[in-house]
């Protein structure tokens, strides 16, 4: 008898137990765990740059009349010229303009003018022709041959004939697309689009290197920032491309 009773207390103790033990799937809260959660790396990302977002500046004045803005249109000539990579070639030609697949650093800028409608050639020989005594890179008579492909000869008529802007790299809203840059008195190019992510601008130029558009903007010491704008031009000078 006391070994049936003690066999029905063990079986009611081990009813007890199992009453207590660990709840099913059913009872447990969506989305909780009864063991202590553990970080994953879905609870941590991996942290993402921070770009600094600088506000684009366009132009009021659209010269080729083709529905895009004068500073836009620089760009995308600018671009074009830089994707094109003609080589480094800093011959004398003929006529002045250098073939297509062949170009320096002041080639990539009046191209880009050409694509927006302007032929700066013209312009800066017509100002050249009138103001020779200062422009400092012309010995002598004017010679439209090359006197446009010169830095020292463009930075002379950008500082009379476009705004003149800071040279401080850290103020990067200063820094537009279409912008022209002078660096000494022998390299010129131009402020694209793309920036880095503090919002320093890259440059499009020719210096017959690999990449063409590329964050080059505190490379060397700049001598001039430049940004054009056809209504400070005197209408006498304006002049349209009308091709090579």
């Amino acid at each position: 008898m006391k070994k049936v009773l003690l066999v029905l207390l063990a079986l009611a103790l081990l009813g007890l137990f199992a009453c207590t033990a660990i709840p099913d799937d059913a009872a447990t809260p969506a989305g909780s765990s009864l063991l202590t959660d553990l970080p994953t790396s879905a609870d941590s990302p991996t942290p993402q740059p921070t770009y600094r977002v600088v506000a684009r500046v366009t132009s009021a004045v659209d010269f080729n009349a083709n529905g895009v803005d004068d500073y836009t249109d620089l760009l995308q000539g600018a671009k074009i010229d830089a994707q094109n990579s003609p080589r480094y070639d800093a011959r004398y030609w003929q006529g002045g303009y250098p073939p297509e697949d062949i170009g320096v650093c002041t080639d990539l800028v009046w191209r880009a003018f050409a694509h927006a409608g302007y032929d700066l050639k013209t312009m800066v020989d017509k100002d050249i022709a009138a103001n020779t005594s200062l422009y400092p890179r012309v010995n002598g008579p004017p010679d439209p041959n090359i006197d446009f492909r010169r830095t020292i000869n463009l930075a002379v008529f950008f500082k009379r004939h476009a705004q003149v802007l800071t040279t401080d790299t850290t103020q990067v809203e200063q820094w537009q697309p279409g912008d022209i840059v002078t660096f000494g008195t022998w390299h010129s190019a131009m402020v694209s689009d793309r920036r880095t992510p503090e919002g320093r601008p890259y440059l499009l130029h020719n210096m017959g290197q690999r990449n063409r558009e590329e964050d080059a903007l505190e490379h060397w010491e700049i001598s001039g920032h430049f940004r054009f704008d056809a209504t400070q031009i005197p209408q006498e000078l304006l002049a349209a491309f009308e091709g090579t």
